[in-house]
């Protein structure tokens, strides 16, 4: 296996701005609450594309997620707790699912609705106020080795992360997913952005479907035309990319 390259020297930033930013944040907290709410008791059963979870392990932990952002206190428990696991990301995905395991559907979409308001302004005042200061865990993304500022995660990868598992589940369940222009539009430009610098290589792209558009860079690049969804499923892992599409890019 081929190491990973030496790490970025200086800290991966939010391009978002911040007053996009946690709109996007706000607007796919109330989507993901849509499809939630309308869930079958036999859809929070069905087995999604994350390994291991069904769309109730899923549902847990984009709550857990929201409670850790909500409150800085919730945060430092939950970091404790992953940090007795072993630390890292799997290891609080697996505390937040744990957490909330006696909960039914019902009750997570509750706690989430009522969770996610002071969400939105946890995360936005945590940005502000020290949202400049580096990750401590350094980063790997595929070949990459990187750090983040706190910004990035709380500006961008953390919305991404709803706006995934609201794909996740509603390819899970057969429910229609809901895209628009003005806002998985704005989300799919920023990861396709932030793809663009990753690989730093001459592109022409299409995405197609209410989020896409067409984007391109020098000369002589590969061409790529496909589903702006599915672009951003490859980029998160969930799909196998050659060439340019094995840039990985996090969610």
């Amino acid at each position: 296996m081929t190491a990973p390259a030496p790490a970025r020297s200086r800290p991966r930033t939010a391009a978002l701005d911040g007053d996009t930013a946690y709109r996007l944040a706000a607007t796919e907290y109330a989507r993901i609450h849509a499809v939630l709410r309308n869930l079958s008791a036999d859809d929070w059963n069905r087995s999604t594309d994350c390994p291991g979870w069904d769309v109730a392990a899923m549902a847990a932990h984009v709550l857990g997620m929201a409670e850790m952002a909500a409150s800085v206190r919730e945060m430092a428990r939950q970091q404790r707790l992953a940090g007795k696991a072993g630390g890292g990301i799997d290891a609080l995905t697996d505390v937040q699912v744990r957490m909330h395991a006696g909960l039914d559907g019902p009750a997570i979409v509750a706690a989430l609705e009522a969770t996610t308001p002071r969400a939105v302004r946890g995360r936005r005042r945590m940005s502000r106020l020290v949202g400049r200061a580096k990750l401590p865990e350094e980063q790997v993304m595929g070949d990459i080795r990187e750090y983040w500022r706190i910004g990035f995660l709380l500006d961008v990868v953390l919305t991404r992360d709803v706006w995934m598992h609201r794909v996740d589940v509603c390819r899970a369940t057969g429910r229609e997913l809901e895209l628009t222009p003005e806002h998985d539009g704005v989300l799919v430009a920023d990861v396709v952005a932030e793809w663009a610098q990753r690989h730093g290589r001459p592109y022409r792209l299409v995405l197609t479907g209410p989020a896409g558009g067409r984007w391109s860079s020098g000369t002589g690049g590969e061409e790529l035309e496909l589903d702006a969804v599915e672009f951003c499923r490859v980029l998160s892992g969930r799909g196998s990319g050659t060439g340019l599409l094995a840039q990985q890019v996090p969610f």
